[in-house]
């Protein structure tokens, strides 16, 4: 909400959630300006682009409380991992324009990576509206649904392996002298400085890692003792169980 209010999207006014405490709703009314309520069934009958960010557990009790009150037309965001198109549009009990969506945490921040895939109902003009929205808070690429799990593990989930990361890092350095919040800042700049650069290089991420591999030297030596470790076999078996996990979620 705060990146769609920024970006100039739609003014606070326009903007309308709820929230399940009052809490909650004078916390992000106060932070964000907009309007919010304890009732679901207000926001789903007002709401012309509706987004369902509730936990994917609570969808087969959410969706029967507001399905009934959904306009004609309306376009219904669905943020959850393991929940299908087909299995949201059954709870829904009718055809609805619907989009899957999965972004992740550093959208808090605007460096989200969602991905998006509509169903058969969305207009041309419907998709670009929703893409601008997830565009506000970072990037997003539309993806066959078949890649939604695939995306649970490499962008949705992944953030927490990287703040593992980043910690084992600080740790080291802690280990080393260094003052524990000096370390992390370290420790996370660089992790943002490497991914800026794959990112605006376009280069294979092997390529910068041996930019960085001096001859006999202290990254080398490093990098020998991460693959004696196991690091990407880790990483690789990490991502795929939750991907494995985001399939298993699917046919429940």
């Amino acid at each position: 909400m705060g990146g769609m209010i920024a970006a100039g999207l739609y003014a606070p006014s326009q903007i309308l959630a709820s929230a399940k405490t009052k809490e909650t709703v004078e916390k992000i009314e106060k932070e964000l300006g907009i309007v919010a309520t304890t009732d679901n069934t207000e926001v789903a009958r007002k709401a012309d682009i509706l987004f369902l960010a509730v936990k994917p557990g609570v969808f087969a009790t959410v969706i029967p409380q507001i399905r009934d009150v959904c306009k004609e037309g309306q376009v219904v965001v669905s943020i959850a991992a393991g929940q299908t198109l087909a299995s949201i549009t059954d709870l829904f009990g009718r055809q609805i324009k619907l989009v899957r969506s999965m972004p992740n945490t550093p959208a808090l921040v605007g460096e989200a990576m969602s991905a998006v895939t509509p169903n058969e109902k969305i207009s041309p003009e419907e998709l670009q509206e929703v893409m601008a929205i997830f565009e506000s808070f970072g990037k997003a690429e539309i993806v066959p649904e078949t890649m939604m799990d695939a995306v649970v593990g490499v962008s949705g989930s992944s953030p927490a392996y990287v703040y593992m990361f980043i910690e084992a890092m600080a740790d080291a350095a802690v280990a080393d002298g260094m003052p524990r919040k000096q370390a992390y800042k370290f420790a996370a700049q660089s992790v943002l400085g490497a991914a800026k650069m794959v990112l605006e290089t376009g280069e294979h991420p092997g390529v910068l890692k041996d930019a960085v591999c001096s001859p006999d030297g202290t990254t080398i030596a490093a990098v020998a003792e991460l693959e004696k470790s196991g690091l990407r076999s880790s990483v690789i078996e990490a991502q795929r169980a939750c991907v494995q996990k985001s399939r298993d979620m699917s046919k429940e």
